[in-house]
């Protein structure tokens, strides 16, 4: 099921059912793009209606943040869970070893994608990986994606920032069968920044944790009060 918030629509997956279409993409080699959207792409995307065009295009649109969640329930619509780039890639680990897939690393500083790959693959061997980092200039971007095509990854993760990720993925169709933003994963799966711990995470408030740990976030922060308040002002205009 799909819920429209503020003009994108949502999909109400759970984070199994995210996976297993990821899955079935890959199996039937049917390339798709997804994006995890949080409360602060949905709110811009209000404002920049390119940003609109390409959240709605991807064919999947999962729920990245309590936020998110909140406003499909407010909105009247069931959803079980917020479905984040994060979780959604160490999600997808385990099913990329057992059926040995190809991993595409792109974005982060120099060296994180790297160190990332070497985390990751400690754990699960069976999955061949590749990366680039995300600081390339449009003059080097040819090389990337010839990299990338050599490659032939079954999955493409692109961690280059909302919403240069999501433009570059739609730009650039059809280089894996899953294309997926994942924003700043590559940080936490390289240990270089730490998720907030787990009591926290089930609490829901990782984005105070975040903010604690790096104030100078706190004016992309006020994003979700404002959010918050559109989506709750839009639910009683059509109540009235």
């Amino acid at each position: 099921m799909r819920v429209t918030v503020l003009g994108v629509t949502v999909d109400t997956y759970s984070m199994a059912e995210t996976v297993e279409k990821i899955k079935l993409a890959v199996r039937g080699r049917t390339a798709i793009r997804i994006v995890t959207a949080n409360p602060e792409m949905i709110y811009a995307s209000q404002y920049n209606p390119d940003l609109k065009d390409v959240l709605n295009s991807a064919d999947i649109i999962t729920a990245d943040g309590i936020g998110v969640v909140w406003a499909v329930r407010q909105l009247g619509a069931q959803i079980k869970e917020r479905v984040t780039g994060i979780d959604l890639v160490q999600s997808l680990f385990p099913i990329a070893n057992t059926e040995k897939w190809r991993i595409y690393f792109l974005g982060g500083r120099p060296g994180v994608a790297e160190q990332a790959v070497k985390k990751v693959s400690s754990d699960y061997p069976a999955i061949t990986f590749s990366f680039s980092h995300g600081y390339f200039s449009s003059e080097e971007e040819a090389d990337i994606l010839k990299k990338i095509t050599d490659f032939q990854p079954d999955v493409l993760l692109v961690g280059l920032g909302a919403p240069r990720q999501e433009f570059w993925l739609k730009e650039h169709p059809g280089l894996a069968y899953a294309g997926i933003g994942v924003g700043g994963s590559f940080d936490a799966l390289a240990g270089t920044v730490q998720r907030a711990p787990k009591k926290i995470q089930d609490l829901h408030v990782e984005w105070l944790y975040r903010l604690l740990k790096e104030p100078w976030r706190w004016k992309r922060q006020t994003v979700l009060p404002r959010f918050l308040f559109k989506v709750l002002w839009l639910s009683k205009q059509r109540s009235i």
